[in-house]
């Protein structure tokens, strides 16, 4: 069974007509844009040129025909010309040229006929004539078909006799545009040529043009295209490249940078938990292969339940942070707060770390300002102050100190966790806040610490929209500056 064209299916996508492609593109846009404004400037051009051609062969016709005019005033002035020798003069002057073909017409103050070339009458009727006086200087001639279909330019002067006040007459001349309407006929198909010669060469010249001027954006396309995550290295060569694409092209770059760096912190974030994660497992394993080995007391499968419960709740800690680190950074992420006494908040997370203050042989103080409130969440709060002092702690030798300042600076409550400890390296800093990042491998081991501390402040501030700042000097301590909003 055959399908009729009705039936037939059209692929979804797909354009019909592959021009609606072109002129959708940026080529096909600007070769329009191209074409129709140079197309544009040709055509007011030759417009322009056309129009001052025939204005110059108006002003040259009307010279003609006011001196013309002006020869017949003299020649019926004279006594000695009559009607006759002036009908005579007309023929043989002006009406029988082949070029400039002049028709006159001369009549009395009643509107008689006394000289007429070649029966005006049948052709130009008064009517069409616009009668001027003889000083108008500045008369214009005015063009009129005939009732043949030729065209004609007219001009009618009075004329006043100087020694008979109450004679006048009526001079009408009417000038043959024949062979002007000739050159302007001429001139009006080569403009026809010309546009549509200029309207194929613009065309085909802003296509190139368009093609040329978006090579830039398509190597961008390119380059876009052969992004991988092991080619996040290249970047785009800017220097050759024109104003507006180089900004492009910049961002890009810039976008390529973000990129790569985010992808080296996903890789070392993923090695660092695999890192993390085999100790507690091995631990694990080790132990349980230890106590499968042979038979045990009971105690020493204690022994061996209670050191894998502590690996668990290492494992589960981890978890926990990694978890917390990950919602927050999330846009949606929202927490609850209430108002709550800063100094004594701070009270109670002293009291939680004075005895390992004590055992550490470390000085733990607190200083606040009296009625310090601030819209913060209870539990998080403490969590990141005492985050802070876990980690003053860790690296402040015996005798040492750790203080922790509240103050309130404008609309701002400031915290101040310091401690005169070993400090931090300048070339760390920028970094203590990431996850699993340490200054010292070795030591943060041996702590037990695994690199998330800092990193759960950065994550506990930014949900509470407070500023965090660090300042650590080799050999004096750490200062860590927590800004909330105050109440």
């Amino acid at each position: 069974m055959s399908l009729s064209p009705s039936a037939t299916t059209e692929v979804p996508g797909r354009d019909r007509w592959p021009a609606a492609t072109f002129f959708r593109s940026l080529s096909g846009r600007l070769t329009l844009w191209y074409a129709a404004s140079a197309f544009a400037l040709v055509a007011v051009t030759l417009g322009l040129l056309y129009a001052a051609l025939t204005n110059t062969f108006d002003d040259e016709i009307d010279g003609f025909l006011k001196d013309t005019t002006n020869m017949l005033v003299t020649l019926l002035r004279e006594k000695e010309t009559s009607l006759e020798s002036l009908k005579k003069e007309i023929d043989s002057e002006l009406s029988s040229r082949r070029y400039a073909r002049v028709f006159v017409r001369v009549t009395d103050s009643k509107g008689a006929i006394l000289v007429e070339a070649h029966q005006m009458s049948h052709d130009f009727p008064d009517s069409m004539f616009m009668l001027m006086d003889e000083a108008d200087e500045a008369r214009h001639g005015s063009d009129a078909l005939t009732k043949r279909g030729r065209l004609f330019r007219l001009m009618a002067t009075r004329v006043h006799n100087p020694e008979n006040p109450g004679e006048t007459h009526v001079i009408q001349v009417a000038y043959d545009r024949k062979h002007e309407s000739g050159i302007l006929h001429t001139y009006r198909r080569s403009i026809w040529i010309g546009l549509s010669t200029a309207l194929l060469a613009c065309a085909i010249v802003g296509y190139f043009i368009a093609h040329r001027g978006i090579r830039p954006v398509q190597q961008i396309t390119q380059a876009a295209g052969r992004v991988t995550s092991s080619t996040l290295h290249e970047r785009l060569e800017t220097r050759n490249l024109p104003t507006e694409i180089q900004t492009l092209a910049g961002t890009f770059n810039t976008m390529l940078d973000r990129l790569e760096e985010s992808f080296r912190r996903v890789s070392q974030f993923s090695a660092d938990i695999a890192h993390e994660l085999r100790t507690p497992l091995g631990n694990l394993r080790g132990g349980m292969e230890v106590a499968l080995g042979k038979p045990r007391t009971v105690e020493e499968y204690r022994d061996v339940l209670g050191s894998a419960l502590e690996e668990c709740e290492r494992l589960t800690r981890l978890v926990d942070r990694l978890l917390f680190i990950a919602r927050t950074e999330s846009a949606e992420s929202r927490i609850e707060l209430e108002n709550l006494d800063v100094t004594h908040e701070l009270s109670v997370v002293r009291e939680f770390y004075e005895a390992a203050a004590a055992d550490a042989q470390v000085k733990l103080t607190v200083t606040s300002e009296a009625s310090l409130r601030a819209p913060l969440n209870r539990e998080l709060f403490q969590s990141a102050i005492g985050n802070l002092i876990a980690n003053a702690l860790r690296h402040t030798p015996p005798q040492g100190e750790v203080a922790i300042a509240a103050a309130r600076a404008n609309d701002r409550i400031v915290i101040i966790v310091s401690d005169t400890g070993c400090g931090i390296p300048a070339e760390h800093l920028p970094h203590v806040f990431d996850r699993f990042y340490r200054v010292d491998d070795a030591r943060s081991a041996a702590s037990g610490g695994v690199g998330l501390g800092l990193a759960l402040v950065r994550s506990i501030a930014k949900l509470h929209q407070a500023e965090l700042q660090i300042q650590s000097e080799v050999g004096k301590g750490t200062r860590v500056t927590l800004a909330f909003r105050g109440a």
